[in-house]
């Protein structure tokens, strides 16, 4: 693979797209909720959190020069219900292992960690979630050998302006590098 290829975006949804968990102090009035998403019936019929995750965001993460590729344990539901929500394409899907193995390593790393540095293959990406800590980002600087930026959202507020601003200016990096990654 060459430098041409667009880096991936791994994206997680409860926390960086639908937010929970907030304060009365972090958002006195609660949170805003959409019903004009596509397919908003369906969608609130399978989970009323859809109803906090803002269409907007759909526009936003096409525009990032990358992947997007789904990294939640929503699984083909993130296609089915949060795609036409969000007017987004068919996505692909990060191959999750048995989901008993959803907790923290004995190292302490995230589940998800050693299988998005596997899911890259080498590949430049991002990875956005709500529960990367300072441990997956070292790990992942010692075992990744192309760049990548593991993005922590704060779960109760979700993507906001400063996190697309981060995202869109890395990207455009890793782009303007023209860096060659492993097959």
């Amino acid at each position: 693979m060459t430098g041409n290829a667009l880096p991936l975006l791994f994206l997680d949804v409860d926390g960086p797209l639908i937010p929970f968990g907030a304060t009365r102090q972090q958002l006195p009035d609660g949170y805003p909720t959409y019903g004009t998403g596509r397919g908003a019936t369906r969608a609130a019929d399978a989970n009323p959190l859809i109803t906090r995750l803002d269409p907007s965001l759909g526009a936003r993460l096409l525009a990032l020069p990358c992947t997007l590729v789904w990294a939640t344990t929503w699984m083909s539901d993130a296609n089915e219900y949060l795609a036409p929500w969000l007017g987004l394409p068919e996505l692909p899907l990060v191959d999750w292992p048995d989901p008993a193995t959803e907790a923290e390593t004995p190292d302490g790393l995230h589940w998800k960690t050693r299988v998005l540095r596997d899911t890259a293959a080498g590949r430049p990406f991002v990875w956005v979630d709500d529960e990367i800590t300072d441990r997956d980002r070292a790990w992942m600087t010692a075992h990744h050998p192309g760049r990548a930026l593991l993005h922590r959202v704060d779960p109760a507020l979700g993507l906001r302006d400063g996190d697309f601003a981060m995202l869109d200016a890395w990207l455009r990096g890793a782009r303007a590098a023209g860096m060659t990654c492993g097959a």
